[in-house]
């Protein structure tokens, strides 16, 4: 148990709209730890220690792909109904 997660509450973490799939949830932004700036499902992430391997893992998979990555990211945020939604209907304004 860490002391941090006593006090999650007065870490203020803001809440935002984010994409699951095909529909808008509610997510975390953190104000503060290693993820600083990051959305993440739960506000105690903003505090978990990095994994390394997957941290690696991620480089080498976007020097290989990102521009595809890129791309597809970037068709569907044009076309997935919950993405419209989330930024022509400006939810995290």
């Amino acid at each position: 148990m860490l002391l941090r997660e006593f006090f999650i509450d007065q870490l203020e973490e803001k809440q935002v709209w984010a994409r699951k799939g095909t529909k808008l949830v509610r997510k975390y932004r953190c104000t503060g730890g290693l993820r600083h700036g990051r959305v993440v499902a739960e506000p105690t992430q903003c505090f978990a220690p990095m994994d390394v391997k997957q941290r690696a893992l991620m480089k080498r998979t976007r020097a290989r792909l990102g521009k595809k990555m890129a791309r597809k990211a970037k068709k569907t945020k044009r076309t997935n109904p919950a993405s419209i939604r989330l930024n022509k209907g400006k939810l995290n304004r």
